[in-house]
């Protein structure tokens, strides 16, 4: 279930890194999820543990990214954008912005976890995101950095 809710922050970056035009939304979210997957499951194993966490995470990335990623439509991933860009930038830690699109139905929140600047002097924030498509709740969490044009982007 963990790495399901990884999906979630496939979303989120795609929408942070404004690639919702670049392909269709199926294999973005598979593309994506496969990515994440295979990072979240770096960070849960270690040793040779660590190889096959990393697969594994990568395939049931790939499975959760595709199967979210034909559920949400473009304007869905701009609600998610303009809120995610808003929330982060503007929003304390621990409030929550929401979003709905009333054409789909579909909605989802973000709120910012925790401010702290990086290594390199960039503004970051980590975030929770939830979405509700089709009466599932995916929610995942991540980090943004601010970037020299003003808009956050997912940090590896």
């Amino acid at each position: 279930m963990a790495f399901k809710r990884i999906t979630v922050a496939l979303l989120l970056a795609v929408s942070l890194a404004a690639c919702q035009g670049s392909g269709p939304k199926q294999t973005i979210g598979t593309l994506g999820g496969a990515g994440l997957g295979a990072l979240a499951g770096s960070a849960i194993g270690s040793g040779k543990g660590q190889l096959a966490a990393v697969a594994i995470g990568a395939l049931v990335g790939a499975y959760a990214g595709s199967e979210v990623g034909k559920s949400l439509d473009r304007a869905d991933q701009q609600y998610l954008e303009r809120t995610s860009q808003n929330s982060l930038e503007y929003n304390r830690t621990g409030q929550t912005s929401s979003w709905r699109n009333p054409d789909s139905g579909h909605s989802g929140t973000v709120t910012p976890t925790r401010t702290y600047q990086s290594s390199a002097g960039s503004a970051c924030r980590e975030y929770e995101t939830t979405i509700f498509v089709d009466g599932r709740e995916e929610t995942a969490y991540g980090r943004a950095c601010r970037q020299s044009d003003g808009t956050w982007q997912l940090a590896n």
